[in-house]
């Protein structure tokens, strides 16, 4: 399953916001085995709404659209939607009452621009939102499914986790995106590229992906299976190989860390360490101490 995202919002563009949905529903989608194919980050305007509904690649299955979808006359997408879709706006009953009881239990004032979020496209799934007052909504349309999400974070995230998620599942049949990653110090990117280059071509031989994930002083590598736990044994073989090959620069694998495996290394070794810092201010021996049971 293709999945694109399209994040509105001029806030993004200008890096007023960080854009923490796009990333968190790339992490969701890949526990469940659908694949984010294009990020596209755009502004509050109906031209580039359309614009880049009518440039969605053509086997992507899904578009997950989030933000424009508050009480603020910059809020455009439901009406973009609407136009785009040829349908109209209807008041969503149902909706109306959860945005008066939303205010009520607040003892708020409700706005005519709240009554407005209950208006929602007729031809469209309404997706309730237990955590503010804009509904998302599911469309099929064009071959595709739209999904429209409010752009707040915890809104976005209740609407996806309750909704959303359950909905793709029961819809397509998807299998858990496998990956596993290694980790690499004392040696660059491109470096790295030359020695590993055959085993680099077997992976990509296999239909698996590697992804060079390089940092200050590390390279991660990550191998990648669209299939599920099944090519875990392969995964697991190739890094293997890849002790061999670089056993002086691989130090683990997934979350583990530089102090992490130094205290390890000390402590199978029945070893201490002590260090003489002037410029790094203790840093080296705090990143040590960080780690828990380091003084053991």
């Amino acid at each position: 399953m293709n999945i694109e995202l399209l994040s509105i919002g001029d806030e993004l563009l200008i890096g007023q916001t960080i854009n923490t949905n796009a990333a968190w529903i790339g992490q969701e989608m890949s526990l469940i085995g659908a694949r984010i194919v294009r990020t596209t980050v755009i502004s509050d305007t109906t031209e580039a709404i359309q614009s880049s509904l009518d440039s969605i690649y053509s086997n992507t299955d899904c578009i997950i659209i989030t933000g424009g979808l508050g009480p603020t006359k910059d809020d455009i997408t439901k009406h973009t939607l609407c136009n785009y879709f040829n349908t109209r706006l209807e008041v969503h009953l149902p909706t109306l009452k959860k945005i008066e009881d939303y205010f009520f239990k607040r003892n708020r004032p409700m706005l005519e621009a709240n009554i407005q979020q209950a208006e929602l496209p007729l031809n469209c799934v309404i997706l309730n939102n237990n955590y503010g007052t804009a509904a998302g909504m599911w469309f099929e349309e064009k071959g595709k499914i739209f999904i429209s999400l409010p752009g707040v974070p915890y809104e976005m995230k209740g609407i996806m986790l309750e909704e959303v998620i359950p909905r793709i599942k029961e819809k397509f049949s998807l299998k858990s995106i496998y990956h596993k990653t290694a980790l690499t110090q004392g040696i660059g990117e491109s470096f790295l590229a030359e020695i590993i280059y055959n085993w680099e071509n077997s992976i990509r031989s296999n239909n698996l992906g590697l992804a060079y994930l390089p940092s200050p002083g590390l390279v991660k590598l990550r191998i990648t299976s669209y299939r599920g736990e099944e090519d875990k044994k392969i995964i697991d073989a190739y890094f293997e190989e890849l002790k061999n090959l670089i056993p002086e620069a691989l130090y683990g694998f997934e979350n583990d860390s530089l102090p992490q495996i130094i205290g390890e290394i000390l402590r199978t070794r029945k070893m201490t360490i002590g260090t003489v810092e002037s410029c790094t201010s203790g840093l080296l021996a705090s990143q040590i101490c960080s780690i828990s049971g380091a003084s053991d």
